[in-house]
């Protein structure tokens, strides 16, 4: 029997990989010597460099950078297999997590530090980026990240103006006279499944603004700053970013790309399936078993175990999730190629608790999973178990 095994990480418990060296342990408890497949995945949020350094044999980059808050932060970029392409993930550079809760405050939060990366990599000769935006503590519109490649953001006196999406509306002129120009070389594949507008009740202040920080003051001065900005872009390059699909992904930088890079968005998890050759070790599986922290009507949208299974699907193979947690809406997901929906928590305990003892807890259900399965195949298939 093969079993393919394709986690996304449990975020703040395991990575993907231990969540899948967890389940593959209850599956060899029932079927030593199963065949398992691990590919540990991730759908363009955190987790995602390490799943395509890991898929192709990479390497990893550390650098200081500028962060959220302005201060050095220690970053890292991915280097894949090719020696050419570079995976990102914003988040190093400018993520919530760089952010104590008691400081989150996006009219100060700035992306220089994402630029910083982009820079390091074109320095090393990378031209070909992948960029996960998930996670991100800014809303500056990206303005600090352009800023980090060459970009002049000037004001009134045509001085630059200072970080953060609370400086936006002191810009008056857009100088790309220092631009990288390596830039225009290169190509930017953004993984994000956000379709959000840049401005606007969907766009990036309001929808987004509140978990990074902004009190419902903020939100509106957030939302007129960016709208400028918005109308700067468009007299500077003829891209009208206010309502555009993807332009609010993670602060506004979705649209920074679509302005002033040769970019392409793509939903995460395709991206990331495409780079570990998912579709190929489903071959000829019998079971997929995805899982993450935090299963619901989200999921839908795109997140990896949607992606696995839209991907096994395909291929006729069955999937099951396991999760930390199960909220609401989960049965538009049978509609999708998964079978069942299964939540780790085997008794009443912490989330503490739950963290902790995760590794102990997925192997335990993909072993229940795993039996509940075969007694099922056994019962279709009419086989007399004595």
């Amino acid at each position: 029997m093969k079993i393919v095994i394709a986690p996304d990480s449990f975020k703040g418990s395991v990575t993907a990989m231990e969540a899948a060296v967890a389940i593959e342990q209850g599956i060899k408890n029932v079927l030593p010597d199963a065949e398992t497949v691990l590919v540990p995945v991730a759908d363009g949020g955190e987790g995602t460099m390490d799943s395509l350094i890991a898929a192709t044999a990479g390497k990893k980059v550390e650098v200081l950078v500028t962060g959220p808050l302005h201060k050095p932060v220690k970053a890292a970029y991915g280097v894949l297999g090719d020696g050419s392409t570079c995976v990102i993930e914003m988040a190093s550079a400018s993520g919530l997590g760089l952010v104590p809760p008691d400081q989150r405050n996006p009219l100060i939060t700035t992306t220089y530090g994402t630029g910083e990366l982009i820079k390091k990599a074109l320095d090393d000769g990378c031209r070909h980026f992948i960029l996960a935006v998930g996670g991100s503590a800014t809303n500056d519109g990206g303005s600090g990240m352009l800023q980090a490649l060459g970009m002049k953001l000037l004001d009134s006196s045509g001085k630059s103006v200072a970080f953060g999406g609370g400086q936006l509306q002191q810009i008056v002129t857009i100088d790309d006279s220092e631009w990288d120009a390596r830039i225009a070389d290169a190509a930017f594949l953004i993984a994000t499944d956000v379709q959000n507008p840049l401005i606007g009740p969907d766009g990036a202040s309001h929808v987004f603004g509140p978990q990074k920080g902004a009190t419902p003051e903020i939100v509106e001065q957030l939302e007129s700053n960016l709208h400028h900005w918005a109308n700067l872009v468009q007299a500077k390059t003829r891209i009208r970013l206010h309502e555009m699909p993807g332009a609010g992904a993670a602060g506004g930088i979705g649209g920074a790309f679509q302005a002033f890079f040769p970019a392409e968005m793509k939903r995460g998890i395709d991206i990331v399936i495409e780079y570990t050759r998912l579709a190929d070790a489903m071959e000829g599986a019998d079971l997929v078993i995805t899982g993450e922290g935090q299963i619901d009507f989200q999921t839908a949208s795109g997140k990896t175990p949607m992606g696995v299974a839209e991907a096994a699907k395909k291929q006729g193979i069955p999937t099951f999730v396991l999760a930390g947690s199960i909220g609401r809406g989960v049965d538009v997901l049978y509609q999708h190629g998964i079978e069942c929906v299964h939540s780790i928590i085997n008794a009443p305990m912490t989330l503490e608790e739950a963290i902790r003892r995760a590794p102990e807890l997925l192997a335990e259900k993909s072993e229940q999973v795993l039996r509940t399965y075969l007694a099922k195949k056994v019962y279709t298939n009419g086989v007399d178990k004595k």
